[in-house]
């Protein structure tokens, strides 16, 4: 069964977001997981994209944008109108909803900052995993 885990962010800056979704990323893929970055837009997607490669020195994640017909998927993957295949083990949810494949994977990561609609958004997919009974963690994250 999936296990969902909910990361809360002590800072409202959506950058700060994007790093950590970072950073989890390469924790994710150091230990040999492959990710699917789920985003709210083809702009975050973008966003995600540059700061994959950027985000911390000397630090190199191979990743690519989800693109429908290609044979070529990198360990890490970003999108927000298409479905990943069964090959990634964790996902990382940035988008308002549950996407509808999260069952296809091990784990799922759902980042909330404390702007107040990220943690509205948040409160009902941790809603939505309880009462269809997945195993859930919270994890305290101070900046």
């Amino acid at each position: 069964m999936t296990e969902v885990d909910f990361y809360i962010l002590d800072s409202n800056d959506a950058r700060q977001r994007a790093q950590f979704a970072c950073r989890l990323t390469d924790k994710a893929y150091r230990l040999g997981h492959r990710v699917y970055i789920h985003t709210e837009s083809a702009e975050q997607t973008r966003e995600l994209d540059d700061l994959l490669w950027t985000f911390q020195q000397n630090s190199f994640i191979p990743h690519g944008v989800l693109q429908a017909d290609s044979d070529n998927t990198p360990p890490v993957q970003l999108g927000h109108d298409g479905e990943p295949d069964a090959s990634h083990a964790v996902l990382i949810n940035l988008a308002a909803e549950v996407p509808l494949f999260f069952s296809r994977f091990e784990r799922v990561a759902e980042l909330v900052n404390g702007e107040e609609s990220v943690r509205r958004q948040s409160r009902r997919r941790y809603s939505f995993y309880k009462e269809r009974g997945y195993p859930l963690r919270t994890h305290e994250i101070k900046s």
